[in-house]
């Protein structure tokens, strides 16, 4: 993932750097994009993986590979002090690496119940290591040097996407842009002084042709011969056109000019191949980041343009022996509040170095899986409401779909029964209708507050026993236009 950016969202949780401003946003000119785009948009909750050969070692994915000096940068471990023995070793990792346990259809399942619609799966990240079965390097896990080349189900990204797709699922191909392993990116001349290429880019312009050239080729194989893909998520994103540089912004200051990847042939290749396909380049405004990427943390309000927070259900986005995961409570919650503010929720697992996930992984999912099994109408196919009224202080947000709006109570960690009465301001049903409460069977009756909200009383008993734990969801149906 983008290290610099997550470090400004963990400091500033709620606040979104310039690279996010709708204001920058392009809406996709192919009618089938756009389609594509809403039908995205009805999905709401989505599992992300990163997964490679650093899940061995249980530390950061690729960046310790980085030669700058950053936290997330930081190597350890006995090879640490000379990057250059530190990077053989890394690779070596190829030579090791043996997920004997992976069970791709377990995770779609697992996934499926927890109310997840849609998948992207990390075939290759920052370090180059390919996922899949390319031909253009032997850097992957379908090399003869690699062990779990003679498993079956050897090409994983193969075998992931049919899991996912049997199991319901869009599907899509997280990639890296930039490529560390690749000597056309890196070249082995001189030595890399930070995240970019390490030459001339004006000096030396046919080896960064041929790492344009490698990348189409390796996009032109996912595009090809993984079946129907849904969505093309762009990672590393100072691979980027020179107009798109802010020099404003620190950590674009270093990226050379020239860069870029040619976004227009890449996206041409790719709707022929998959009509409608949405290509996410994230962090670069234009026509090829169809929606925009906040990383650990849930915008202030509503962007008014198609968005997704990818965040981890951990505190990493790779493998750690000991992860610690965030509550179920704060999980629903995240969603409830990245909802009604008109986004989507992609919550990141990390497969370890056996092929499988944390046992409270699971955990979580069912427990999350239980709560959108009462109030998933609250969540799928919404949109922020129509006047704008998506949260009441800390504890109530708002979604809509068509006239039915839904008041989402988010319990705090004490409450274990309903209030007896619950006001919800800026809120008018239509007249002689009553309110529901997502679980139960019981109507509950209102009264006009008198300025412009309503009051709910709700009966002893249905109070003290609610329907689920951590968020309950009320609904109720709007006037006609």
């Amino acid at each position: 993932m983008f290290r610099t950016l997550f470090f400004l969202l963990l400091v500033f949780p709620l606040s979104l750097p310039a690279q996010h401003d709708s204001r920058l946003y392009i809406p996709p000119a192919d009618s089938l994009v756009r389609q594509k785009l809403q039908e995205w948009q009805d999905l709401k909750f989505g599992l992300l993986m990163h997964w490679g050969t650093y899940s061995q070692w249980g530390i950061v994915e690729s960046w310790s590979l980085c030669p700058e000096d950053e936290g997330w940068c930081e190597r350890r471990g006995p090879y640490a002090a000379d990057w250059y023995t530190y990077r053989n070793a890394y690779e070596q990792l190829q030579t090791t690496f043996n997920p004997v346990a992976f069970d791709p259809d377990s995770w779609a399942r697992a996934a499926r119940a927890a109310g997840m619609r849609y998948l992207v799966f990390t075939t290759k990240h920052h370090d180059g290591f390919c996922m899949f079965d390319t031909k253009e390097t032997d850097y992957k896990i379908t090399a003869e040097r690699c062990p779990f080349s003679t498993n079956p189900r050897a090409d994983v990204t193969a075998a992931i996407f049919r899991a996912f797709r049997t199991a319901g699922f869009r599907v899509g191909a997280y990639y890296s842009k930039p490529d560390w392993h690749h000597p056309d990116f890196w070249w082995s001349y001189f030595p890399p002084k930070d995240r970019n290429v390490n030459y001339d880019l004006k000096k030396y312009p046919d080896r960064y042709q041929r790492f344009r050239d490698f990348t189409f080729r390796q996009l032109e194989e996912l595009c090809t011969n993984y079946g129907p893909l849904d969505l093309l998520w762009l990672d590393g994103a100072w691979v980027r056109p020179a107009s798109t540089i802010d020099r404003n912004q620190s950590w674009q200051r270093g990226i050379p000019e020239g860069q870029d990847l040619d976004m227009e042939r890449i996206a041409s290749m790719a709707r022929t191949k998959q009509p409608g396909i949405l290509i996410v380049d994230r962090w670069v405004p234009g026509p090829y980041e169809n929606y925009l990427t906040p990383e650990q943390g849930v915008p202030e309000s509503p962007l008014g343009v198609p968005w997704e927070t990818c965040m981890t259900m951990g505190n990493s986005w790779s493998y750690v022996p000991n992860e610690q995961y965030k509550s179920t409570r704060r999980l629903i919650h995240t969603l409830c509040r990245v909802v009604s503010r008109g986004g989507n929720l992609l919550l990141n697992i990390a497969p370890g170095p056996d092929g499988r996930w944390h046992r409270e992984a699971y955990e979580r999912l069912q427990e999350i899986g239980a709560w959108m099994s009462v109030n998933g109408d609250a969540i799928y196919g919404t949109r922020t409401p129509e006047n704008g009224n998506y949260s009441q202080g800390d504890s109530i947000v708002f979604t809509q779909n068509g006239r039915n709006l839904y008041a989402i109570y988010l319990a705090a960690e004490t409450d274990t029964q309903l209030p007896e009465t619950i006001q919800l301001d800026h809120v008018r049903p239509a007249p002689g209708s009553k309110v529901g409460l997502l679980g139960s069977k019981e109507m509950l009756d209102w009264t006009d507050t008198g300025n412009g909200g309503i009051r709910l009383r709700l009966p002893g008993r249905l109070a003290e026993s609610p329907p689920c734990a951590y968020a309950w969801v009320f609904v109720l149906t709007l006037p006609e236009d």
